[in-house]
């Protein structure tokens, strides 16, 4: 049996996007602030934490977020204080992480969901669907699938035949269609592409992709749901790689 390829068109918008987004991180990367002020990593990866766990319906504002990880107390939700806490200390983990590693992907949805549901860090053992307004937009596969499924991804993303740019897109796509977990799908999505992107170029690590993704969250379960229905990943890449633009063409204003 060959190599799983997961399904998806390398169009000439995405040949174009790409080659935008290696422009201005040349330029970055050729500028005196390549590498990121620790404050200006830390404003990032809070952007990033907080966009990111609203998505998923978390109402902690930027600046209440900003506060959990400073260790101020902070009237909120005792669960939506521990996502944060959460994603803060697997986020902070990443540079120990293999995109590609099993192990390492459970133990990072293991930190992101710990406390919070009782099966962190193990695949889920019962069907899933993912409800918008309470209409079913997506049946993932049976559970007794899942532990193949990934490991088929897994084995891809080793050496994925596409720029690391639209690889991080197929995964994070393919992972949200196999939807492996109980809960904490959407987040692990996210910070997984942020992981493949960042052993790609370091620089990606603190890329806040996820505050363009909440702007524009109708289009990113649109994405889904259009890649879902064509049977191949080609929308969502499309519209990830100009998230990634959006957000990387933001950076380097910024810095």
């Amino acid at each position: 049996m060959g190599k799983y390829q997961p399904p998806f068109e390398i169009t000439t918008s995405t040949l174009q996007t790409v080659a935008e987004i290696c422009e201005m991180l040349g330029r970055w990367s050729l500028s005196n602030k390549s590498d990121l002020a620790p404050h200006l990593r830390r404003n990032n990866r809070i952007r990033t934490i907080h966009a990111s766990l609203a998505i998923e319906n978390n109402s902690l504002s930027v600046k209440e977020v900003t506060a959990v990880l400073d260790g101020k107390t902070v009237l909120g939700l005792p669960r939506e204080i521990q996502e944060v806490r959460n994603a803060f200390t697997a986020y902070e983990e990443m540079p120990n992480w293999q995109p590609e590693n099993l192990q390492n992907l459970l133990t990072a949805h293991q930190l992101l969901m710990n406390g919070l549901i009782d099966d962190a860090g193990k695949f889920r053992r019962s069907s899933v669907g993912i409800y918008r307004d309470q209409t079913l937009i997506h049946l993932a596969p049976p559970a007794e699938r899942v532990p193949n499924l990934i490991a088929d991804l897994l084995i891809w993303l080793k050496k994925p035949d596409a720029h690391p740019l639209i690889a991080s897109c197929v995964f994070h796509y393919e992972f949200e269609f196999i939807h492996p977990f109980a809960d904490g799908n959407g987040r692990m999505g996210r910070m997984w592409q942020t992981l493949i992107l960042s052993k790609w170029n370091s620089l990606l690590a603190f890329l806040p992709a996820e505050t363009v993704i909440q702007k524009r969250q109708a289009e990113y379960y649109q994405a889904l749901a259009a890649s879902d229905k064509a049977g191949s990943a080609t929308n969502f890449i499309e519209f990830m790689l100009d998230a990634l633009r959006i957000s990387m063409s933001e950076v380097v204003i910024e810095n």
